[in-house]
This record gives structure tokens, sequence and C-alpha cells, in this order.
């Protein structure tokens, strides 16, 4: 009740977005809901929770403490994928409470199998394949001998998947390297096959790819942004609503992040705002101050740049963004007063603030901007979209 800031998240816009990424998949396909990074600064307690009531099953994490977390949130039924950091007692835990993870190099395939020999468990294992993103993964000469020690420990592993990353499929720019992945891949379920080793879930497809490359989704799609109504790249968006005659933005943002009014201060013409001298009033100036700045999650890099939205009207920052406070200019928006709402990412009275040009004025990265809004921030869900 003391916070300075509220995070809101629309039960009705993730409903929207879901509908639009599984019509946006070919019929079948099974969809895991990537939610590293906080749910993407959403929250991954609360938007995991509503996702789960809204029909989500399957939650990918980057790491094991990320796991840890979620599975206090999720209910029964849900399955929990880590596709990155997952090593020594916490591989152990993964295996005993039945979390599948990538495996990508040799020695993790090792500490998989001595896993499952402590818990008495199969360890679910999904296997990375090395198609061209130069992260991890294994190379496709070692994919034989993999498959063949899977297939040789069938009461210690059990393959749920073999995948990889894309590396760039939001842009055309990448062509010629996407190609050569989307080859690379064929081959590696092609080595698969050839070995007799069931695969379990074909993925490589994620936000981006199964817009624009639609013959990567198989039988899973990796899926984050998307789901938070936010597109992967103004690029990705134009391309697929014109080649699909779509009119206006079919997503909608989840996130609604808001604060209050705390003082109104009138400064005179000639007057400085803030630290330095980084803004002068050039005529008589009405300023509010919101407890909001760099400590919060508001970028510093938005001073004199940024705005924000107060009565359905955008305020421009005027000065440095504070460790704790921002201050906006409200000349002319008549009748502010203090306790009235700003929001900061969102939608008020028909006029938003989208993190797309929240990251533009920044040069940041949307994906940069959310997951950096802190945990402390209140997140709570509303059922309306605003």
């Amino acid at each position: 009740m003391f916070n300075v800031s509220t995070i809101e998240l629309s039960a009705e816009a993730l409903r929207n977005n879901l509908s639009f990424i599984r019509k946006a998949m070919q019929p079948g396909t099974k969809l895991c809901s990537v939610v590293k990074g906080n749910a993407y600064g959403h929250g991954i307690g609360t938007f995991t929770s509503l996702a789960q009531r809204l029909g989500a099953g399957m939650f990918a994490v980057y790491s094991a403490s990320e796991a840890f977390e979620l599975k206090k949130q999720l209910t029964n039924g849900a399955a929990i994928y880590i596709m990155g950091d997952v090593d020594g007692h916490a591989l152990d835990w993964a295996v005993e409470h039945d979390i599948a993870f990538n495996v990508f190099e040799r020695n993790r395939l090792s500490q998989a199998l001595h896993a499952a020999k402590a818990q008495g468990k199969k360890a679910q294992v999904h296997i990375e394949v090395e198609t061209g993103m130069h992260r991890t993964g294994f190379p496709m000469a070692d994919l034989p001998e993999v498959l063949e020690l899977c297939r040789a420990n069938p009461e210690r592993i059990e393959l749920k998947g073999i995948c990889s990353h894309l590396a760039g499929a939001e842009s055309r720019d990448n062509r010629l390297r996407i190609d050569a992945q989307k080859a690379r891949f064929q081959e590696a379920v092609a080595i698969a096959e050839l070995h007799g080793q069931p695969t379990g879930l074909r993925h490589l497809a994620c936000s981006a790819g199964i817009l624009n490359e639609p013959d990567t989704v198989y039988d899973m799609a990796r899926v984050g942004i998307l789901h938070y109504g936010f597109w992967p790249n103004n690029e990705t968006r134009e391309r697929y609503t014109k080649q699909h005659g779509i009119v206006g933005d079919p997503l909608m943002r989840v996130i609604r992040w808001w604060s209050r009014v705390m003082s109104i201060t009138t400064v005179p013409a000639g007057g400085f705002v803030g630290y330095g001298n980084d803004f002068q009033a050039q005529t008589e100036t009405r300023i509010a101050t919101i407890p909001m700045g760099y400590a919060y999650g508001y970028a510093r890099s938005l001073s004199n740049t940024g705005h924000v939205l107060v009565r359905g009207r955008k305020a421009p920052v005027r000065g440095i963004v504070n460790m704790n406070c921002i201050t906006v200019d409200v000349t002319g928006i008549e009748g502010v007063e203090k306790g009235d709402e700003v929001v900061l990412i969102g939608t008020q009275d028909g006029n938003s603030i989208s993190v797309a040009s929240f990251g533009d004025l920044s040069d940041q990265l949307n994906y940069e901007l959310l997951t950096r809004l802190p945990h402390s921030i209140p997140r709570v869900v509303v059922e309306k979209h605003p």
C-alpha cells in the first residue's frame, strides 16, 4: 500500500494475444510460453498464474533459479522447461521435480545421467544442436554419439525434444544466416530419425520465427515477446500485417505502469528545473514531481526526452531523471493536482505511452526496458484493458 508505482496486467490483453499467437502458428503446434527475465518484467508469478488460467500449459525459463521461483506459483499440470543455466545441485533438483532442461554439451549430459541415477528418476532433456547461433549446442558431428547415449540409457534419459535457436529471424538482413540454420536443423532431425531415436518435440521457432519464418514451426514454438503485446521489431510488424491484410495493431499491451503526482510547483521564466542546467524554463512553467526515478526502473536516459500521461495528455519530462523522482511539464494540462494518476507505460483516457516509443527515446530495446523493471514493484491483474 506504500509503493510509489504499480504494474497492472490486463487479462483481456493476454487473452487477445494468446488467440493471435495460436492463429499464427500451424494447427497442432504446442505453445511454450517464455517467461524468463521475470516474465519480461511483467512479474513471473503474477503473469504465469494469469497465463495458466487462460490456457497456457508450458513455461520456459532461462535458469534453474527462475524455475525454482516459478514452481512456487504454478498449479498442478503445468510444465517447466529450463533453456539455459542448470548445473550441480540445481540439476539434481530439476530431475527430482520432473523439470525438463536443455542439454548442449557432453558434461551436462553426463551430469544428467548421474542425477537421474541419484534421484531414481528419468532426466527429461531437450537436445540442443548448434545451427549457427554459436552460443550453446552440440556440433552436428557429435549428434550421433549423443543420441546413441540417450538411446542406450532409457531408464535414465527421457528425450523430450530436439531444438536450436534462431539468430535474428526478425530481420531480412539475416536471410542467409537463417536459411542456413533451417537447413542444419533439418539435418539434425534427419540424423535422429536415421538412428531410430524418437526426437520428442522438435522446436526452433521463436516469436519472430512464427511470424516471419513459418517453416521453422515444427511441433512446438517458444514464444516470448508476443505474449506481452509487443512485436520483435517494427520490421516484423510491418511485414506480417501487410502480408495478412491486417489494419492496425492486432496485439494488446498486457502491461500498464502508473504512479501519481507527488507535488506541483511553478517555475518562473529563466528558472532551472532539477540538478544542473539541463532544463531552463523559457516562460512560467508548471512542474509536477512524480516519485519515480532510475532506482525504480525509469531510465536516466529519458531525461528531457521521455513523456508520461497525466489526465490523458502527454507531459514531457523536464530536467534530469533523478534516482527517486522525475519532473514533468504540466503547464498546458488543465486541472492537474496532487494525487492524479500518472501513466509511465500504457493507456490513459484514450492516449498511450508505448514501450516501443519509450525504447526509441532511450536507445534501448523493448526487451531491455521491460526486464529492468524492478521486482519490488507490485504486479496486479485487472480483467479489462483500460
